[in-house]
């Protein structure tokens, strides 16, 4: 079973999140949280596979918990919010969530996403997988405009497959993809992952998104 968190401020939704979730038969929801400090604390006591988190909550908002529970290690973050694109997801994803899912999505495409994120792939809104990718990698001037800015330098231990990979990932490929791109099967594409996310320092593939398209690789 995947262990699933819910936090988020409007009970109803959480309690929409539930019954939905339910209906899955591997998805097990452990516990609720209506702001971030209290799912803080209920991935420290649960330990669940996945965190559901709405990033604007009372008091601790969902940007700073997503932090404090990716830097403890107690769980994937997958990040649910409305169509906005605003700094609080950038701000979540850049924490190391593992994902961004608008809240309007079906009900299998959010089960879906549950279910990758808890076996180590990102996932992110179809709808806006690009422009995230590109605002997040853009730095913004002091007028507010937005431009690339010079490529930054790849860790020089990068093996040529795994800038491959890192390429990949900045395209928002899945595993499953990446495997059928350079023609390896899906478990040795996931190593390859982890791989490149030890040696880049980051703990999602949002983040080593974000590190392709500033090296000018995606």
């Amino acid at each position: 079973m995947i262990r699933v968190l819910l936090a988020d401020d409007h009970a109803a939704i959480r309690a929409g999140l539930r019954m939905l979730l339910a209906t899955a038969g591997d998805i097990e929801v452990v516990g609720e949280a209506g702001d971030g400090a209290v799912a803080v604390a209920n991935a420290r006591a649960l330990r669940p596979d996945v965190v559901l988190m709405d990033v604007r909550m009372p008091g601790t908002d969902g940007v700073t918990a997503t932090r404090q529970i990716v830097e403890e290690g107690l769980s994937e973050v997958l990040v649910l919010t409305t169509f906005d694109l605003d700094e609080y997801v950038f701000g979540a994803l850049r924490a190391g969530a593992a994902g961004f899912l608008l809240k309007t999505a079906e009900a299998t495409a959010l089960v879906d996403a549950v279910r990758h994120v808890a076996a180590g792939d990102g996932v992110v809104a179809p709808e806006v997988t690009r422009r995230l990718i590109a605002e997040l990698s853009a730095p913004r001037e002091g007028n507010g405009v937005r431009h690339r800015g010079p490529a930054k330098e790849l860790p020089a231990d990068l093996t040529p497959r795994e800038r491959d990979v890192l390429a990949g990932l900045g395209s928002g490929l899945s595993n499953a993809e990446l495997a059928g791109e350079l023609m390896i099967s899906e478990a040795t594409a996931k190593t390859h992952v982890s791989r490149v996310l030890a040696k880049l320092g980051v703990t999602s593939r949002v983040q080593a998104a974000i590190a392709a398209r500033d090296a000018g690789l995606a």
